[in-house]
């Protein structure tokens, strides 16, 4: 079975699959497509987010990280959209838990991380108050426009999933002293590792977008 999964970055995110392919198992091929592929760090450079713009972080092939305006990247994302349903995909999931405009277009089932996110957080959050670990400053008003909506309290902590493990486990000591139901680590970027340290720091359930993509998918597909 092929399963497609398009980046905002640059593909293939060999930081991802550890953490997701035991989850399909040996019968699934995963196809992947970057919105940033073949692009030079100079071009990538040039799409810095302009001041209106939805704020994204993603990993690039070296292993560096980069920031971008969304309104950059959209076309080149249904690019490789439609580039997996041709290789044949059967389901293709965005490896990003941002948020995007409903303007791609698959014949096949498009998988949308943030909206898993935002309906399990709703559904085991009893008091209505989370704590989202988001991967950069400039992203934290993006996190209160994106969970405001649905949840009473919202605390963004933000932590770069491509740095140093410093930097998490600092996330995580903010996140032990706050009083919330749970913890969102809303980037695929974060690993299964860094879950871990935040869970035994911050003493809280956790939510790894990148486990919970590849399970709800894994549900989906009967894998």
């Amino acid at each position: 079975m092929k399963i497609g999964a398009v980046t905002i970055g640059q593909s293939p995110r060999v930081d991802v699959t550890p953490d997701i392919l035991p989850i399909f198992g040996e019968g699934v091929e995963l196809l992947q497509a970057g919105a940033l592929d073949g692009l030079t760090k100079e071009q990538i450079r040039s799409m810095a987010p302009l001041e209106t713009d939805y704020v994204l972080v993603s990993r690039l092939n070296d292993g560096t990280f980069a920031k971008f305006g969304e309104s950059f990247i959209l076309e080149r994302m249904q690019t490789g959209i439609s580039r997996l349903e041709e290789q044949g995909a059967v389901l293709i999931m965005l490896f990003c838990a941002g948020t995007f405009p409903d303007i791609f277009e698959a014949k096949v089932p498009l998988v949308y991380p943030a909206k898993i996110l935002n309906g399990l957080a709703r559904a085991l959050s009893k008091n209505s108050n989370i704590i989202v670990i988001t991967p950069d400053e400039q992203q934290v008003q993006q996190a209160y426009d994106q969970w405001g909506p649905i949840m009473e309290k919202v605390t963004p902590i933000p932590a770069n999933p491509y740095g140093d493990m410093a930097e998490v486990r600092k996330a995580a000591e903010k996140a032990r002293d706050i009083d919330a139901d749970l913890i969102v680590m809303d980037c695929i970027g974060f690993t299964k590792e860094a879950k871990s340290i935040v869970s035994s720091i911050a003493k809280k359930p956790v939510l790894l977008c990148r486990t919970t993509l590849a399970r709800t998918v894994s549900e989906m597909l009967d894998i």
